[in-house]
């Protein structure tokens, strides 16, 4: 019987947790088990799996087959690739294999001593109850591990999807700019270099060595210091455009010469896009999106406001058959002439794309012409995981009797947390699904409504302490 406190590694939209701390031999060869389990209870024999740079990913592959195999799943050894490629070997045959499941064994951007899980089964995201489910069973049902002898079957999906999207976008052929790219030592780089030699895209590379110890810096995108090499190599050479990317290529971060463009930014981008060619978009957008890109794409479509989260926003786009979704962080997804998932590489080429049409300074144009306003960065509370979500349901009631003294609010967002809309402006307090702590942001038309509608929500947040 495992301790109950490995159930903190089961997520909500995957398993993470630190190399043999929390992810050892027992843990993982049962994780894969069980998972086999539920997959012969869909009636399904086999599954992808592939991992990322980290120097332990292969170790735990092979804990992880064991268990599967133990279960009677055959396993197919996808090798070191980005994340997007294992979701893609679900759509995609190769090898004459068809496999709607996988496993990615990847840390993404968490730093080098973590690890874990992003599960596909039946093309569809593995995640919320399940996985707690399966995180509560791992406790009571064990087994010791046995390991396994057997080989598992090697298919090259990574050439699959280098040819694949090579041939999306032969159009993008000798691209009229060239554009630096950081890997940041994830395994972005073991696709995208065949992918742009292809087009002969002329581009100045950065870190495109997978190396799971993130020697030069932390592969998360999201933060503004991680840019900086991208940055300078751009400033030196005179390139003006920069794609980096997180450690296993499902995020996306864009640099013009005077803009780091956020998620919903880019949203915004690839809607307008999108009219250019007769389509009205459905774009769907997360809770830590600004109004700005709500107001901006109802104005030529349709936009939808959902939970943070890729495995959400993935469910979501094919419930309502939407065009894209988009995460502030960067996950991009599109549905339009692709399957529905982040994936950061295809995203990227469809970044391009805009090119083809504007130049660099056109599409910062777009982006500076929006309505102004004030934003927070994303700031975070800290609190416990037992604490989190019941903070939020104090503040829910909290806000139905409030002081004389508090803005005016127009609505309550319950969506994922509580978006509180006020009369210029709104602010965001949601429990994080992945760590202890409470997440928020605020936006409005002027830093002084933005100051005081966090005040104001935070004073009401520590009187529910």
């Amino acid at each position: 019987m495992f301790d109950k406190k490995i159930q903190k590694i089961f997520r909500e939209y995957d398993i993470r947790g630190v190399f043999k701390e929390d992810l050892n031999k027992d843990v993982v060869f049962n994780i894969g088990r069980l998972l086999g389990k539920r997959l012969k209870a869909l009636n399904e024999n086999s599954v992808h799996v592939g991992y990322d740079a980290r120097i332990h990913s292969p170790t735990i592959f092979g804990w992880l087959q064991s268990g599967l195999e133990y279960a009677g799943i055959q396993v197919y050894d996808l090798g070191l690739i980005p994340t997007p490629v294992a979701y893609f070997a679900t759509y995609q045959a190769a090898d004459g294999v068809e496999c709607k499941n996988s496993v990615m064994i990847t840390g993404s951007h968490n730093p080098p001593q973590y690890n874990g899980f992003k599960i596909t089964l039946q093309n569809a995201p593995f995640y919320g109850q399940e996985i707690k489910k399966l995180g509560e069973e791992l406790v009571t049902d064990f087994n010791p591990f046995i390991e396994s002898h057997k080989e598992a079957i090697k298919l090259d999906v990574l050439s699959l999807y280098i040819k694949f999207i090579s041939q999306q976008f032969q159009h993008l052929q000798n691209f009229s700019y060239p554009i630096a790219v950081d890997c940041g030592n994830g395994v972005a780089g073991v696709a995208i270099q065949g992918i742009l030699e292809n087009l002969n895209i002329k581009h100045e590379p950065l870190f495109f060595e997978p190396d799971g110890t993130f020697p030069n810096h932390h592969p998360d995108p999201s933060e503004e210091h991680n840019l900086q090499s991208l940055k300078n190599v751009m400033k030196e050479k005179n390139i003006p455009i920069g794609i980096a990317f997180d450690g296993d290529a499902d995020r996306l971060a864009l640099l013009s010469t005077n803009h780091s463009y956020k998620g919903d930014e880019l949203a915004i981008l690839f809607a307008r896009e999108m009219t250019h060619r007769g389509i009205k978009p459905v774009v769907i957008g997360e809770v830590k999106c600004s109004q700005v890109m709500y107001d901006e794409i109802n104005k030529i479509g349709k936009a939808v406001m959902y939970k943070t989260g890729h495995s959400n926003l993935k469910v979501k786009l094919k419930e309502l058959n939407a065009h894209l979704a988009a995460e502030m962080s960067g996950h991009i997804f599109f549905k339009e002439r692709y399957f529905g998932y982040d994936d950061a590489i295809y995203s990227s080429f469809r970044v391009l794309e805009l090119l083809l049409y504007s130049t660099p300074q056109e599409l910062e144009s777009q982006i500076f012409a929006l309505p102004k306003t004030f934003s927070t960065l994303e700031e975070k509370v800290q609190t416990t995981e037992d604490e989190k979500f019941l903070l939020i349901e104090s503040l829910k009631v909290k806000l139905q009797s409030l002081p004389d003294d508090f803005p005016k609010i127009k609505e309550i967002i319950t969506i994922d947390g509580l978006r509180v809309v006020f009369e210029y402006g709104w602010g965001l307090i949601r429990a994080s699904n992945t760590t202890p702590v409470l997440v928020t942001r605020f936006e409005a038309d002027s830093k002084e409504h933005a100051m005081l509608y966090k005040q104001k929500l935070l004073e009401l947040l520590e009187s529910c302490k």
